[in-house]
């Protein structure tokens, strides 16, 4: 008889870098480890003002590492991530509401498509430094998704739908009942417990709790 599955939920913003990693590693174990991985985009502004908790990038010597931190990973992750001291003061602002907004308009009626729309606003975002907000930044990134033009722009028309902006709050509260004061916000279901698990640097402790 086979194993159960593990459920394995990621809470993420497209703004976070660190998110990223984790997105991309997860998505590769998916197809290897014995687990069902449920990608739940977030609002990481929401959760940092919940908490009280601060950007990164707040504190000087904490960017300063952070710079070469990301660097090192993207390298290690095979991941195409290109950071500045100017890239990461842009994120102390609310930059990736229109994008998480659209991610949960594709998870509520395209969920096939959330995999590759989310990696391609990153890479908008990280690789490119473009906007990744407005109508027709977020039309280009569905479009390099492979999203056909006539179902992107109706999921766009969803953006400011109140069932969007409801569901994206209550995937960023189910975040925080976990107890995320950041992304990502790795949740694993095991045993009948949840395992929490903040950052990209902590897939091996997950893997060995779970068993793989």
């Amino acid at each position: 008889m086979a194993a159960a599955r593990k459920l394995v939920e990621l809470f993420y913003d497209v703004v976070s870098p660190y998110s990223w990693f984790g997105f991309e590693v997860l998505c590769r174990y998916q197809h290897v480890w014995n687990i069902d991985l449920r990608l739940r985009p977030a609002f990481l502004g929401g959760i940092i003002h919940a908490t009280g908790n601060e950007a990164p990038g707040m504190l000087p010597k904490r960017g300063e590492y952070m710079l070469k931190d990301i660097e090192r990973m993207g390298k290690y992750y095979q991941v195409p991530i290109k950071v500045s001291a100017e890239h990461l003061q842009r994120l102390l602002v609310p930059l990736s509401l229109g994008a998480m907004r659209f991610l949960t308009a594709i998870d509520m009626t395209q969920p096939q498509f959330l995999e590759p729309v989310s990696r391609e606003f990153w890479i908008r975002f990280w690789s490119q430094h473009e906007d990744i907000n407005q109508p027709a930044s977020i039309l280009a990134v569905a479009a390099q998704a492979g999203l056909p033009s006539e179902q992107a722009q109706k999921l766009l028309e969803m953006v400011s739908s109140p069932a969007v902006k409801d569901r994206l709050r209550a995937t960023t509260d189910d975040a925080m009942k976990y107890g995320a004061f950041g992304m990502p916000a790795t949740v694993v279901h095991f045993n009948g417990e949840q395992h929490h698990f903040f950052g990209s640097d902590r897939i091996e402790l997950l893997g060995s709790i779970i068993g793989e």
